[in-house]
């Protein structure tokens, strides 16, 4: 699939000079900063539920106990 992005020159070259400074094609770039920032929203929302579950029960595990526990 292609997807077009429109961008002013400034954005253009800054985004072209950091590929080259880091080797990597334009669509490699891309695509690696559209995929991080998805995980690290999704990574966010994880931990936010997490919290959340947590304070509803805040009980917590020493690493033994989960050994233990998973067969270890």
């Amino acid at each position: 699939m292609t997807i077009s992005v429109r961008l002013n020159d400034k954005d253009t070259e800054l985004i072209k000079k950091y590929a080259e400074m880091n080797n990597i094609s334009l669509s490699d770039l891309i695509r690696n900063a559209i995929i991080e920032k998805i995980e690290d929203e999704y990574d966010l929302k994880c931990y936010y539920k997490a919290l959340e579950e947590y304070e509803k029960n805040p009980k917590t595990y020493t690493m033994d106990e989960v050994k233990k526990e998973l067969g270890l």
